[in-house]
């Protein structure tokens, strides 16, 4: 369905291809993976016509239709949600305009003279409507933004009110409405909850058409996609399987590549020492000859690249008292919406709590409460002794100073710490080199989120609270964080999307329902195991 052929491509001074070349085949589920910048935002444009490349050609089967949802979702506003979701579903959504226009036409008395035209025209695309099961577009439309998480009056409410995070899932939902040949989608699962995550892996699975994906979610890349395409170095290669299959290989590979590598380097250094030793003596002048034009011909064998590891290791956190947050009899509300009714709760010491509920049910304003950002309306609140409070917000990234630079942050934050440390703290959370000059205003989300997260963990509290911390974190940074809050001594409370986060990390989960809070011992695993569902009210 679609090639690309030889194709090479500059952006600026930087090579983002060369001569790389690849396929998507009809039916084909592909996730595109790569290192930041390595070209995967490029790698769609080419496909979808909006950049051209230097050499080689793009090829498209005739006919074919493509849908490509991307973070740049421009201007939304004037029309409801459903009305926006509904405008991207192709031909369908065109013969719906003219209908509407046409029956605006017969209740028009200056059209009176025109208005036998105007009804059998009226009955020519209504027929076609019809053929094009145009009246059921808005139920289809609802249930895709249902599945998206919107509730009924957030989809007849206009588009133009709604959070970035939000406008995001209606553009998702037009393509997904749309259902076309080939979706190309740059990071679907941003902005996403669980709930809304888990119906889109099910309604991709259930597509029929082709899809090339890139993800931060290697849960959600494991479930949908059969094969993996790798951007490094200007090349493409195609890896046969899910993601984890992928990681595997290519840590293989890398391995074999390694070893041919060293045992190359060995065979050379033994030609070379010979060169040199014998090249002075006209006896051996042949021989000496002889092994200079073999080491010419050799086509040499690179060292696997490097892959930039991040690590960060924890310094030693005061140890709290045992009991860490209390709340008894809490009650809140937002306007005639209560959120809790007498709540009790208490999170103990070592214990890593994750929060689970349906849009809606207070999981925010739970980790609001406990770190005072939120007052109950009735009820009590209480940090226990010695506790020593790290709180990750989303908004905590729009405090970032934008004239400042990543290192002048940190510098703010910690004066009493010399530049090389603070570098090194830098370096552990992705900011190596210039990078730690660039000012916070350019920083993209996983930067700022990256920055915050440093800001947090380099004088190291005994009690993380966490609102989704890895929202705009690619999937090595996330290994990174992962890794080291396992050997996080603390205590934690946090709320995530993602599954492999939840079962890395969790040893408690608190599920918050209409009746209050249900707490299952042991993790996010035990509780798939127990519940038969992977989020509240969806099944596995």
């Amino acid at each position: 369905m679609i090639r690309l052929d030889s194709i090479t491509k500059q952006n600026g001074t930087r090579l983002v291809f060369i001569e790389a070349t690849a396929a998507l085949q009809r039916g084909e589920k592909v996730g595109l993976v790569g290192p930041n910048g390595a070209g995967k935002t490029t790698l769609f444009r080419l496909i979808t016509g909006q950049e051209e490349p230097d050499m080689g050609q793009v090829l498209v089967d005739r006919g074919v239709t493509i849908g490509f949802f991307s973070q740049d979702v421009g201007e939304m506003a004037g029309h409801s949600a459903a009305a926006e979701v509904m405008e991207g579903a192709g031909a369908v959504s065109e013969v719906a305009s003219e209908l509407a226009q046409l029956e605006a036409a017969m209740a028009d008395p200056d059209q009176a003279d025109n208005l036998d035209a105007i009804i059998e025209r009226f009955g020519e695309v209504q027929a076609r409507f019809e053929e094009l099961d145009g009246y059921a577009l808005d139920g289809r439309a609802r249930e895709v933004l249902d599945g998206l998480g919107f509730s009924q009056e957030m989809m007849d409410g206009d588009v133009g009110k709604l959070s970035g995070g939000w406008k995001m899932r209606v553009a998702l939902g037009r393509i997904l409405l749309m259902r076309p040949d080939v979706m190309l989608l740059d990071e679907p699962s941003n902005h996403l909850d669980l709930e809304s995550l888990i119906w889109l892996e099910q309604f991709l699975a259930n597509y029929d058409g082709a899809l090339l994906m890139t993800s931060h979610d290697r849960e959600f890349m494991n479930r949908v996609v059969g094969k993996v395409i790798e951007i490094d170095g200007g090349t493409l290669t195609a890896f046969t399987g899910n993601y984890e299959f992928y990681e595997k290989q290519r840590a293989l590979n890398e391995k074999h590549q390694q070893a041919q590598f060293e045992r190359q380097q060995a065979m050379l250094a033994k030609e070379i020492n010979f060169i040199e030793r014998f090249k002075a003596r006209a006896s051996h002048a042949a021989q000496v000859q002889s092994r200079v034009k073999k080491l010419e011909k050799i086509d040499r064998v690179e060292p696997p690249k490097r892959r930039q590891s991040v690590a960060f290791e924890f310094g030693t956190a005061p140890r709290s008292g045992e009991d860490v947050a209390n709340l008894r009899g809490v009650h809140k509300r937002y306007g005639s919406r209560i959120i809790y009714n007498g709540l009790d709760l208490l999170v103990r010491r070592r214990e890593r709590c994750c929060v689970l509920g349906v849009n809606g049910a207070g999981k925010s304003t739970l980790l609001k409460l406990v770190t005072g950002s939120t007052e109950p309306d009735s009820g009590s609140v209480a940090l226990g002794g010695s506790v020593k409070l790290g709180y990750f917000a989303q908004h905590a990234m729009d405090l970032l100073e934008g004239e400042r630079t990543v290192l002048e942050t940190l510098e703010d934050n910690f004066p009493r710490d010399g530049q090389g440390a603070l570098r090194t703290l830098a370096g552990a959370f992705g900011f190596s080199g210039d990078e730690v000059d660039k000012g916070c205003r350019v920083l993209s989300g996983g930067e700022k989120a990256r920055l915050v997260m440093a800001l947090m963990l380099y004088d190291p509290p005994n009690f993380l609270v966490l609102d989704e911390p890895t929202n705009h974190l690619d999937i090595a940074t996330k290994e990174m964080l992962i890794t080291a809050l396992s050997q996080f001594e603390g205590t934690m409370l946090f709320v995530s999307h993602d599954r492999h986060f939840l079962a890395a990390l969790s040893n408690r989960v608190l599920e918050l329902t209409p009746d209050g809070i249900h707490q299952y011992g042991g993790g996010y695993t035990e509780y798939v195991a127990r519940t038969g569902q992977e989020a509240p009210g969806l099944h596995a």
